[in-house]
């Protein structure tokens, strides 16, 4: 009887020992699927567009708060080329509407000084609706491209002088800046990106009345 008892004594702590082994690892395991669980819904900071943001937007540090708002999701939602910072983008333009909740990423922007790098020597020139024989309707909008063409007044013949020019911005009559979104007011002037040698034969065909504008269509 002693010696039964003090086998059963002996098995006593091994058992202890072995049922505290398996909690360990049991715990561990349980650790391990909450981390990955945790890891799973981790959160992650991206841009969206806090309303419909017209194509040709620029976005600056004045108008950030205006268009754009942070938000919070799952990581696991988030593409590489999405914007978490608003500052990366100042100075950006919009190279197509963007809804209203449209997560924003790289490739809806299009970033305004690296256009102008392929340029020799960039300037900004500014007409009037008037100068200009049929303005698009007064269509244009800041981010259109342009063709720009020369009517020989004597033989009627028209020639492409200038294509894709920039529309930088665009006022009313007012000289108020006409957002991209406004799809009714009329342009009356208009500031567009040209080089610097080109000014001087810009300004003295449209003082001619010889030049005319047609509008690049996306």
């Amino acid at each position: 009887m002693n010696k039964k008892r003090k086998e059963k004594r002996s098995i006593l702590p091994q058992a202890a020992a072995g049922a505290l082994l398996a909690a360990v690892i049991v715990f561990c395991i349980m650790l391990n699927v909450e981390k990955n669980a945790m890891a799973a819904y981790e959160k992650g900071k991206i841009l969206v567009a806090s309303g419909d943001i017209a194509k040709g937007t620029v976005l600056t540090a004045e108008n950030a708060d205006e268009y754009l708002e942070e938000k919070e999701i799952d990581k696991n939602l988030i593409p590489q080329a999405a914007i978490a910072d608003a500052e990366q983008i100042y100075q950006q333009m919009t190279v197509q509407k963007l809804d209203k909740g449209t997560m924003i990423t790289k490739a809806m922007l299009q970033d305004l000084d690296k256009m102008l790098q392929d340029m020799s020597e960039p300037v900004v020139a500014g007409f009037k609706a008037e100068d200009l024989y049929q303005v698009v309707s007064g269509t244009l909008r800041s981010g259109d491209r342009i063709h720009i063409y020369t009517v020989d007044l004597d033989t009627r013949s028209t020639y492409l002088v200038w294509e894709n020019i920039f529309i930088r911005e665009v006022f009313d009559g007012s000289g108020v800046m006409i957002g991209a979104e406004d799809k009714v007011t009329a342009a009356q002037r208009i500031n567009i990106v040209m080089e610097k040698e080109n000014v001087e034969q810009f300004y003295s065909e449209l003082a001619a009345g010889s030049l005319r504008v047609v509008k690049v269509m996306e």
